[in-house]
């Protein structure tokens, strides 16, 4: 998992209407114009939710989105830029990964518990930014203590006022020095504190945290580690330094409560493969794996529905988290989840397969369209990658062929074939030099048309 810092400030977060955030999610997901307006109106519902009357604001909960369509086609890519352009805690999970109440494995409260520890390090890293510059201050202060002698009481006869100035202006040189870079190469020898904390797992990933034990907590200081010392390059001690002052100056008690309300209150839980605990024979009558995977259905449908679960930073109440889950759904249906479940899902969008054009476009239209990151890459070492249309169209091709002849998954196609096609230029960059290098349809086909045209041969490779 990971935290998705913001890209926007909380002001501008409030102003986005369904249009704008549309228009940034064509930014990075070609097409699906559906599902961008669907979770386009929810965010939107979220920014008129709160600038209702508390009393009214309780009562109106999330509209949580059902995702419909095939892998690769941007289900996950549409909730994680979401999430970022609201600065809300997001987190991705796969429901097949969770079991019942009562089985060894991953509760489905962990869920909300992790999307909390997500909220915690944003919220952390936010806090720790606004007091960056009075802990570089201390940090400061504290290098210039080990790299100057310490300060020696004036001797019997010296004027005590003048060996004070004295040692404040060699302080002040040494800063300077500091601050100029003319120190980096210096070594010094600090005291960090290790702390190398047991992950307390049990088997099949069920840790003692979901079951409501916190040890650290309950055990003090036994695992806080012992002083250790480590010599250093002036830079790196520095920035360890600054980190132990940012921590000392960020009250993680307030952190907790800040991230504990901003996942009640914009946190996304998206939930894949939720198609893979439906029952397909309706959720009716049955033994075996369809009991057990309409036992996950309920143990997720008060979550959903809304309740509260208990967390090592306090309670939190899910009831306006928004909850966006995928499928899908080639064997399962929609209806074949628990009546309850459906029922928690009121907006449900289907995504469109991917096309040959659709390709051509994700590989040069995005910011990070898979052109743009080959040539950032390779650039690196001196060699200028361009990608001639007809070049595109025929990626757009093979990409397209081996989908419909093989597994077809999405534009996750694409990636295998860039990375065939650049395998043996990707390895011999460092040693061309300087240059400029082009990748026409003669070269795509020559180095993609025999693995392309062998099916059993692709079904490996590509």
């Amino acid at each position: 998992m990971a935290i998705y810092l913001p890209e926007r400030t909380a002001t501008a977060s409030q102003t986005l209407t369904p249009r704008d955030v549309v228009a940034e999610l064509d930014k990075y997901v070609i097409g699906q114009a559906k599902a961008k307006r669907a979770v386009a109106i929810a965010l939107r519902n979220r920014i008129r939710r709160q600038r209702l009357a508390s009393e009214m604001a309780e009562e109106v909960t999330p509209k949580n989105i059902l995702m419909i369509g095939p892998t690769g086609v941007g289900k996950t890519e549409i909730a994680r830029r979401l999430a970022r352009l609201a600065q809300s805690p997001f987190i991705k999970v796969e429901a097949s990964k969770f079991t019942e109440v009562g089985y060894v494995g991953r509760d489905v409260e962990s869920m909300v518990r992790d999307l909390v520890e997500l909220a915690v390090d944003m919220v952390r890293a936010e806090k720790s930014e606004e007091v960056r510059e009075k802990a570089r201050q201390a940090g400061e202060e504290r290098l210039l203590d080990l790299l100057l002698p310490p300060t020696r009481p004036p001797a019997p006869g010296e004027d005590a006022a003048a060996v004070r100035d004295q040692q404040g202006r060699t302080r002040e040189r040494m800063r300077e020095q500091l601050r100029e870079g003319r120190l980096d190469e210096r070594v010094v020898e600090i005291e960090v504190r290790e702390t190398p904390m047991p992950s307390f797992e049990i088997i099949a990933g069920t840790s003692v945290e979901e079951i409501g034990l916190n040890l650290k907590d309950m055990m003090g200081n036994l695992f806080q580690g012992r002083p250790k010392s480590r010599r250093l390059k002036v830079p790196e001690a520095l920035e360890h330094l600054i980190g132990e002052e940012q921590a000392k100056l960020v009250d993680m008690e307030s952190v907790g409560r800040t991230a504990v309300q901003r996942v009640e209150q914009a946190g996304i839980i998206f939930i894949d493969e939720i198609d893979k605990i439906a029952s397909r024979d309706g959720g009716g009558m049955g033994h075996g794996p369809d009991v057990s995977r309409e036992g996950v259905q309920r143990d997720i449908l008060p979550i959903v529905e809304g309740t509260t679960v208990n967390t090592k930073h306090g309670m939190v109440k899910t009831d306006h988290i928004l909850f966006i889950a995928a499928g899908a759904f080639h064997v399962a249906k929609p209806s074949d989840l628990i009546p309850e479940l459906q029922g928690r899902f009121p907006i449900r969008v289907e995504l469109e397969p991917l096309t040959r054009d659709d390709f051509v476009r994700i590989l040069t239209e995005p910011r990070n369209a898979l052109v743009k990151q080959y040539a950032a890459l390779l650039g690196t070492e001196d060699v200028a990658l361009a990608f001639t249309p007809g070049a595109v169209g025929r990626i757009a091709d093979f990409a397209a062929r081996v989908n419909d002849a093989t597994e077809n998954i999405g534009a996750r196609r694409l990636h295998t074939v860039m990375e065939r096609l650049l395998d043996e230029l990707s390895f011999e960059a460092p040693d061309l030099g300087a240059q400029t290098i082009t990748i026409d349809e003669g070269y795509v086909d020559r180095m993609l048309a025999d693995i392309v045209r062998n099916e059993d041969l692709s079904r490996y490779i590509l």
